[in-house]
């Protein structure tokens, strides 16, 4: 019997550890390269020119430069350029790296375990991101959504053993999951407008900067990306990239045919904009979303035209009972500072409105 991966990672690894005593550095089963107060590794130029400058672009925003940070959002690259000399791994020593080669190596070695008619566990169990990965180990494949977590479709792979990463019939199989996890998540066809007023949507948990970011990126390559592209030449977790194309598809910058991502005719109005015009764009797609929409007829409707903000949490409760409420109001506030159109006072914790935006011709 196989199933899910079929391999079902059932396998319990017991690991005993024993602890060493305080040292400069320590190796895998024998003697560290390195004695005490050495001052850089063989492999590296001492010599080297020091100071200078250095630019990094990426998509999205940070709020430290530190990398060891366990709160809050790290600028992107900096861990590899910013290092703690107490947890650095030397380079030259074996063990010190896991690169592509070796993951294979990996994969094989947990098939060669499964396969194994004396050890033959019934089933192994693994979760993986990497379609390929899937592609080549797993006899059943489950897809599964995102927020909550739920089985969206299940994709039994009959492809024989061994497998090969270049054949035909493995490529057909990683274009289906990849079609299946796009048209799930960025479905081609928007589902049909119910009678009556929309109903209040979840937004995606994505910064305004970070749409921004990717409508630019977009327009500096012709308009247009594959969404796997975006997510690998960025560095970005593809679950991530998925919701930050979902927020600008919802303010309709955005279309997402398969598995591209095309800039629409609004995203390419915005990027053209200036700083201010941007703002004003950004303020009327808002408001043709439910959530802002409802919110400013409640403003409308108070005498002092501000709202406490747990009057909008049990908006957002009301509305949409299995979402993280918490997290979507702070992505609503993002939003709507980031267009002007509602202010939130953290001491008060009231939200009012912005001054009126003139509007773009």
């Amino acid at each position: 019997m196989t199933s899910l991966f079929q391999i079902l990672l059932g396998l319990v690894w017991l690991m005993t550890v024993q602890l060493a005593a305080a040292a400069p550095s320590i190796a895998l089963g024998y003697e560290p390269k390195y004695a005490a107060g050495f001052t850089h590794f063989a492999y590296v130029d001492a010599t080297a020119p020091k100071r200078g400058s250095l630019t990094l672009s990426a998509i999205g925003n940070f709020d430290s430069l530190n990398p060891f940070l366990l709160k809050g959002i790290a600028a992107v690259g900096i861990s590899d350029l910013v290092f703690e000399t107490l947890m650095e791994q030397s380079l030259d020593e074996p063990f010190s790296q896991v690169d592509a080669l070796t993951a294979e190596s990996l994969r094989a070695e947990v098939v060669d375990i499964w396969s194994a008619q004396e050890r033959n566990p019934s089933s192994i169990l693994m979760v993986s991101h990497d379609i390929k990965e899937v592609a080549y180990m797993a006899d059943r494949i489950v897809i599964l959504s995102a927020h909550p977590g739920r089985i969206r479709t299940i994709v039994d792979n009959h492809l024989p053993r061994p497998r090969d990463y270049r054949a035909p019939a493995f490529l057909r199989l990683v274009d289906q999951l990849h079609e299946l996890i796009t048209g799930m998540e960025l479905p081609d066809v928007p589902a049909g407008p119910a009678p009556g007023r929309r109903a209040v949507e979840p937004l995606p948990n994505a910064a305004a900067s970070e749409v921004v970011g990717l409508l630019e990126y977009l327009d500096a390559r012709g308009g247009k990306e594959d969404i796997f592209a975006i997510a690998k030449e960025t560095h970005i977790e593809f679950g991530h990239v998925l919701a930050v194309v979902e927020a600008a598809e919802m303010l309709d910058f955005v279309d997402t045919p398969k598995r591209q991502v095309l800039l629409d005719v609004e995203g390419r109005r915005f990027v053209k904009a200036s700083p201010e015009e941007r703002k004003v764009i950004w303020q009327a797609q808002l408001l043709k979303l439910p959530l802002f929409a409802l919110v400013q007829d409640l403003l409308r409707q108070q005498p002092g035209q501000a709202v406490d903000r747990e009057l909008i949490l049990e908006t957002l409760i009301m509305h949409m009972p299995q979402e993280d409420y918490e997290k979507t109001f702070d992505t609503f506030i993002g939003w709507a500072r980031y267009g002007n159109l509602f202010a939130y006072d953290e001491t008060s914790e009231l939200i009012s409105p912005q001054e009126p935006l003139t509007s773009v011709p």
